[in-house]
């Protein structure tokens, strides 16, 4: 395992791997899937339950990258975009298949997780979205008021409400979904994993897929030191940007973030900061998240300004922003310490990519990774299926990259900055 992944928290408890398999050079099968994180799972699992021959080949190990080394946060809603913008930007009809896709996302992993016995302390405690101040307040209860308008269970509560869930220093109100809740990320790609090997498909680790090719009617994958052909190639890549992966990477802005876990809370500072356990975010643009894992350690994470040698320094600033939010008498000693990286499109949408008959791309959780990449697999699975990209509900983005994709790169160090130096509140 990467260095990075064997310093989280959810390492340490991660869970028996699934068998894999040594590429047999020469190998055909009807579905390749590029990405063995949880889009890329999710859509081996489904293809291969209908008897499609399916490989997955995962360029390190299995939750190697973002699905692995996430906060374990399971959201059911964009992190940007509201239910109107999401509608304008598709249509209607396009607009609210989405919604309903993004909306069912966590209510999909907690029952995955419970009916095919992934143990990865999953806990639906709802998620709650804190206003920062009141204007912020009024913008959570007109999201509030949208999402209910298309039949999901959420809430706004007053301030009053808020802060007896959640003990942060700057509360004027929540948004709270109850479906929303965490889970271990890395014990629930590999429980996906085993779903997936269990159903049939053939799963390849340390198998970086360096070019693919159309050779007559099928696509050739060149690895290293094999090749091997498939009908279908699906890529589910995230932020990855070495081989193959590099056709998304170029249509996303990386959004690289630093996460600690503290040590152990006594349960009566666990239970002074989140009675009811549920996690939290809050609407700064330097936003502050927060949540506890099954042993009370705490949970939180920052985007650097400058990320480079900076996980010292990194740590050491959200430890203290820990105990200046939650009102903890010092900054909590940090027991994990890691890194991962989220992949940002320019409209906070999930996207679909056609890059040939056959060969299709799916990106842009947005910092939703586990609700989202979850119900994007099923997406990818479902064009694999049908071989089209129509009628789905998410949308089809041109292939072309973005624009001085280098520059586009810097923009969330140049964004964090101007938040922590023009910020009303700190």
């Amino acid at each position: 395992m990467a260095s990075e992944v064997s310093r989280t928290l959810w390492w340490s408890r991660a869970g028996e791997r699934p068998p894999t398999a040594l590429i047999a050079s020469g190998s055909q099968y009807d579905i390749a899937i590029v990405g063995g994180g949880i889009a890329g799972l999710t859509a081996a699992w489904h293809l291969a339950r209908t008897g499609c021959s399916v490989a997955v080949f995962e360029a390190g190990q299995i939750g190697e990258g973002a699905s692995g080394v996430n906060a374990g946060f399971v959201v059911p809603n964009f992190a940007k975009a509201d239910p109107a913008a999401v509608i304008a930007r598709l249509g209607r009809e396009q607009g609210e298949q989405l919604l309903a896709l993004v909306g069912a996302g966590a209510d999909r992993v907690f029952a995955l997780a419970r009916d095919h016995d992934i143990a990865c302390e999953a806990e639906q405690t709802g998620w709650m979205h804190v206003a920062h101040t009141p204007d912020m307040a009024d913008m959570l209860r007109r999201r509030a008021e949208a999402w209910q308008a298309l039949g999901r269970p959420v809430r706004m509560l007053d301030r009053a409400e808020a802060r007896a869930r959640a003990a942060l220093r700057h509360c004027e109100g929540a948004y709270f979904d109850p479906s929303g809740g965490m889970i271990n990320p890395l014990a629930y790609t590999i429980g996906l994993a085993r779903l997936a090997n269990a159903a049939g498909a053939r799963l390849h680790e340390n198998a970086q897929v360096r070019h693919v090719a159309r050779d007559g009617a099928l696509w050739t994958l060149t690895f290293e030191t094999a090749t091997v052909r498939a009908g279908q190639v699906i890529l589910a890549t995230n932020a990855a940007h070495a081989g193959v992966a590099r056709r998304l990477y170029r249509r996303i802005v990386p959004l690289h973030v630093y996460q600690i876990a503290t040590e152990p809370l006594s349960p009566a500072e666990a239970a002074r900061i989140s009675p009811f356990r549920n996690p939290v975010a809050d609407t700064r643009a330097d936003l502050f998240t927060c949540r506890l894992d099954r042993d009370n350690r705490l949970i939180s994470g920052a985007v650097p300004i400058l990320p480079f040698a900076a996980h010292g320094r990194m740590s050491r600033m959200i430890a203290a922003r820990l105990a200046r939010e939650l009102g903890l008498a010092r900054p909590p000693a940090v027991a994990f310490a890691w890194t991962g990286t989220a992949a940002m499109t320019m409209d906070f949408l999930p996207h679909l990519y056609d890059f040939g008959p056959g060969f299709i791309g799916g990106i842009g959780c947005n910092g939703r990774g586990v609700a989202l990449s979850t119900m994007l697999g099923d997406v990818l699975a479902r064009a694999a299926i049908n071989n089209s990209l129509r009628d789905l509900p998410v949308p089809v983005a041109p292939a072309h990259g973005i624009p001085l994709h280098f520059l586009a790169r810097a923009a969330p160090s140049f964004a964090i900055a101007h938040a922590r130096w023009t910020g009303k509140v700190r």
